[in-house]
């Protein structure tokens, strides 16, 4: 009788005791799955600012090639050789169309990571910080004049 007695006794403890450390891994599985997809959330958005930013050199490489040296010949009757050089420089934008390029930018990748539609997050997102940038950029050129 105090076999079986001791027996059950035992039983009964490892049960509990299996029934914590079940819980204990459980609670430790969860935590690792929060941050494996913490970590993913920021490698995808570091990922978006390194494209941007490969977008970005590459309008800036055309640019600098739109704006080197024009040469322009001109034949008049009586010079031949009269050779006239040009330079074009490009208007520069406006701080209210940078504030607007660059808030639509960051209101659509926000967008997109709050709303679980990231297709409309990523509009509205772009619409709102397109309105936020340009309302911003006029206020920064009215102080500029």
């Amino acid at each position: 009788m105090k076999k079986t007695l001791v027996t059950l006794t035992i039983l009964g403890a490892l049960t509990f005791t299996s029934c914590k450390n079940s819980d204990a891994a459980g609670k430790l599985d969860t935590e690792n799955k929060s941050t494996v997809d913490s970590m993913k959330v920021a490698m995808e958005k570091q990922r978006i600012i390194d494209s941007m930013k490969i977008e970005s050199a590459k309008v800036e490489t055309l640019q600098a090639q739109k704006t080197q040296k024009e040469v322009v010949y001109v034949n008049s009757p009586g010079n031949t050789n009269t050779t006239t050089t040009t330079t074009t420089k490009r208007k520069k934008w406006s701080r209210a169309a940078k504030g607007a390029v660059i808030g639509a930018g960051v209101g659509a990748i926000t967008g997109a990571l709050i709303d679980k539609k990231r297709g409309e997050g990523a509009i509205i997102g772009g619409l709102a910080g397109a309105g936020l940038g340009a309302g911003t950029g006029a206020i920064l050129d009215s102080k500029k004049k």
